[in-house]
């Protein structure tokens, strides 16, 4: 039976909660900007990368090692 590695999957949670959180509240900064559209499609394409880093994370955590 295989470890499952829950420091990635809580490490993966956090990020997911994070990505979330850059999608939400960082756009309304965007207004500052001197090309919001831009910066808009770009803080998605960061939530994006940090949202699928943390999908594989907790997919990793989950199938786990085996043991020794």
């Amino acid at each position: 039976m295989r470890q499952r590695n829950w420091r990635l999957v809580i490490v993966g949670i956090f990020f997911i909660v994070i990505g979330f959180a850059i999608f939400l509240f960082v756009p309304s900064l965007g207004q500052y900007s001197t090309d919001p559209v831009e910066f808009t499609r770009l803080i998605g394409n960061v939530s994006e990368v940090v949202i699928g880093v943390s999908v594989a994370l907790i997919i990793f955590g989950l199938i786990g090692t085996k043991p020794k």
